[in-house]
């Protein structure tokens, strides 16, 4: 493909939604083409599977039922939008890709669903194919939950089925986050999300006016 797939990752609260769209802005005036996008949700059925995954009950879902949405999600968003604009020379961001799943689903949960299982249904779902960079936000769960919850109050957002979790999980989330890296380190970079708007946005420039030789 001619494209390039860049995803962005981390626990709550850590600014991905505001860090893409200054990214975005950023490349346009670069005169790049920019196709933005989001899991779950990045399409219409994407949407409605979006509805089902971050509202309501924390425990309506068990960690395999979580999983298998996701991936039918992944595998929409894939094939109807991500694969199209890429083939066409489009730069993609994604607010969320199968890193969380695995972060969420197998480092969040304690590992109650195996890694195993989730890399087989990533093989069925997606392939080999993986995002050419992927930054990943980190920051202490206490700030990341605190700024999460502030969000939902002044704006009146309902998706806090994770928020809603033991603080546990969010712990074993982050450390789930850093542990992919680690494994991946070409592929992933991880940037302090404790910052300002502005110095965290120089630094997702900086990474990826390296790798697209801006």
């Amino acid at each position: 493909m001619n494209g390039y797939f860049i995803t962005f990752e981390g626990g709550e609260g850590t600014g991905k939604s505001t860090q893409i769209k200054l990214l975005e802005e950023y490349l346009k005036s670069k005169n790049k083409d920019i196709v933005t996008t989001k899991e779950p949700g990045g399409t219409e059925v994407g949407l409605e599977i979006r509805k089902l995954l971050v509202c309501g009950d924390k425990d309506k879902f068990d960690a395999t039922a979580e999983a298998l949405l996701y991936f039918a999600d992944r595998h929409i968003h894939l094939t109807k939008k991500i694969w199209p604009a890429m083939q066409q020379g489009s730069i993609v961001l994604s607010d969320r890709f199968a890193d969380s799943t695995f972060a969420y689903q197998y480092f969040g949960y304690n590992k109650r669903l195996s890694k195993e299982v989730l890399q087989q249904l990533y093989q069925i779902a997606v392939g080999d194919f993986k995002p050419n960079l992927t930054i990943i936000l980190d920051i202490d769960p206490k700030i990341g939950l605190e700024r999460s919850f502030n969000k939902a109050k002044n704006m009146d957002v309902k998706e806090l089925r994770f928020e809603g979790r033991e603080f546990e999980f969010h712990q074993n989330l982050r450390k789930g986050f850093l542990e992919i890296a680690k494994e991946e380190p070409e592929r992933c970079v991880v940037l302090n999300a404790d910052k300002s708007i502005e110095e965290l946005h120089k630094d997702i420039v900086a990474v990826v006016s390296q790798r697209l030789g801006l």
